[in-house]
């Protein structure tokens, strides 16, 4: 039976290590300096090389060579045995197969015994983290002061499920992903060595999609060159499921474009050619992420004039919302009896968001004219034009664009409240964006008026308008204010019942659409009786409902 082509390439010295230097360079100056650590933990994502690292280290541990910047040598007696799998003094372990707190107790039963043959009696526990809270007891006072003759090399994928008082006994060495440069040169030596026909395109795509990881290139490389054929671009997509560069180009134009019907064709075309959905996202999701490095300035080797194109067309605003939406995509859990639903779900979201943003856009001022013909908010009319003019209120709904030469506005009058309710949503992300616990306390009061220059915000209790009025709330709301209203307005809070206006016939702020009085509203015909403290509840912020409660449980105390 032929060996797989990742074991018959397994690195056997420190210079065959591929892409981990930074981790070599101190192990080998330790074995230099003959300062060794008891226990070693290798964490890092899988096929970087933390298993053949450790077992490096344990040849050189127990290597024969008289100089020690020669260990390992892989001439020696003992580094022959390790790389043969003889050596008896080099025990594997796998965590994941002997989880129990009984495998580790005889573990450290046998620990005791010396060395049969080297200095050293190596004991490598690949996936650690798969133990069992009680074997990781078990293994604890062992692991701190073990015999002078036993080395512990822990090697994870998943750190942060050991726990502390593990991790900290050992030296910790982090393993990261591998470029794909050097990747793509690792295996265009290799397939030289090997008398391998693969065409250049076909390695690039192999190495792409290892995502990091060495092994996965050489597994993938291996069912290739299997075939017996020459590995084209063509050969190599087929095997591995992944889409034709044009049609994710052409998938990404239709969303800068905002084409429904070519894009949900792109995706159908693929799906029934045999694509894997994921692996199509995560093309996209390659794609998008160098769009977002062109738009950012960055030089991209695998940018073209198509991209850059992409790039201007769709901004930061458009490709981030695009990245998140396929990123999701990429794991599919719930839309496994329909494999192109989470692709669909994704780009029609992308498009919609992109068209809101159109529209948002398109309901600026589009020339100079009609922002100079546009009245300032709650300006007297012009009366050299019209003299007999009467003085009029002017209210000019929700700005979606500003001026930046145009400058503060004078602070509006109270007549212009209304202003204030149309942005109150907008208000409410502002205010979120600088300190989420001054949002918590905007959910909990009801605008009253715009009064002497001032937003008056009313407040049922003594204990939220004190919070308002102390450090930094007001200041935070004045800001929020300027940013949305692009004007000044001041804050001021007072007790609703100390308020002179009716409650009653106060308008309310517009209810944000996600929220589950909205819902109510929409979809179950329900009816707003009373617009208090609940309702106002329902803000935006992840911590809108946590926050609102907390000052509830306040009130009450």
């Amino acid at each position: 039976m032929a060996q797989a082509l990742y074991r018959q390439w397994r690195p056997l010295t420190w210079s065959e290590v591929v892409g981990q230097e930074h981790v070599v360079r101190t192990l080998q100056n330790a074995v230099k300096a003959e300062r060794l650590s008891h226990a070693y933990i290798f964490a890092g994502p899988r096929g970087t090389g933390k298993t053949s690292t450790a077992r490096i280290l344990a040849k050189a541990f127990n290597c024969l060579a008289e100089s020690l910047s020669d260990r390992p040598c892989n001439e020696c007696r003992a580094c022959v045995a390790v790389n043969e799998g003889r050596y008896l003094d080099l025990i594997e372990i796998d965590a994941a197969s002997n989880t129990s707190v009984d495998d580790v107790r005889d573990l450290r039963d046998r620990i005791n015994f010396a060395p049969n043959e080297g200095r050293y009696k190596i004991y490598i526990v690949d996936e650690v983290h798969m133990l069992s809270t009680a074997a990781f007891n078990a293994l604890l006072k062992t692991l701190e002061e073990p015999p002078p003759h036993a080395i512990f090399i822990l090697a994870t994928t998943e750190v942060h499920k050991i726990p502390a008082t593990v991790l900290s006994r050992c030296q910790r060495h982090e393993f990261r992903r591998i470029p794909v440069d050097e990747i793509l040169s690792y295996l265009e030596e290799k397939i030289q060595e090997g008398g391998f026909e693969v065409e250049p395109e076909a390695l690039m795509l192999i190495a792409r999609q290892a995502t990091g990881s060495l092994r996965d290139a050489i597994s993938l490389l291996d069912q290739l060159v299997s075939m017996g054929e020459i590995v084209t671009l063509e050969r190599a997509q087929e095997v591995l499921g992944t889409v034709v560069e044009e049609a994710v180009g052409d998938l990404v134009q239709a969303i800068a474009d905002g084409e429904i019907g070519t894009g949900l064709e792109i995706i159908n075309q693929a799906i029934d050619g045999g694509i894997d959905p994921r692996q199509f996202a995560r093309q996209i999701v390659d794609w998008l992420r160098t769009l977002l490095l062109i738009t950012a300035g960055e030089k991209v080797n695998l940018s073209s004039q198509p991209m850059v194109e992409q790039a201007g067309s769709m901004g930061i605003e458009g490709i981030l919302p695009a990245m998140h939406a396929f990123s999701r995509a990429t794991r599919g859990e719930h839309t496994a009896w329909q494999p192109g639903l989470a692709l669909e779900l994704a780009f029609m979201e992308t498009v919609q968001r992109s068209a809101e943003s159109r529209v948002g856009s398109e309901r600026a001022p589009d020339s100079e004219h009609e922002l100079e013909s546009e009245p300032e908010i709650g300006a007297p009319p012009n009366r050299e034009s019209d003299p007999e003019a009467a003085p009029k209120v002017i209210d000019e709904g929700p700005r979606s664009a500003k001026d930046p030469d145009e400058g503060r506005r004078e602070s509006p009058p109270g007549s212009d409240f209304q202003r204030v309710l149309d942005v109150w949503p907008e208000l409410l992300i502002a205010a979120y964006g600088r300190d989420p616990q001054t949002q918590a306390l905007l959910n909990s009061c009801k605008p009253l008026g715009v009064d002497d220059s001032s937003l008056v915000l009313g407040f049922q209790s003594d204990l939220l308008r004190e919070k308002m009025e102390k450090g930094h709330n007001q200041q935070i709301v004045s800001e929020a204010l300027g940013e949305v209203l692009d004007a000044e307005l001041n804050v001021r809070c007072v007790l609703l019942k100390d308020w002179e206006g009716d409650l009653s016939t106060a308008p309310s702020p517009p209810l944000p659409e996600g929220g589950m009085v909205a819902a109510a509203l929409r979809d179950l015909g329900a009816e707003v009786i009373d617009y208090g403290p609940e309702i106002e509840a329902e803000g935006t912020g992840p911590d809108r409902e946590k926050s609102t409660e907390g000052n509830k449980d306040e009130e009450e105390r």
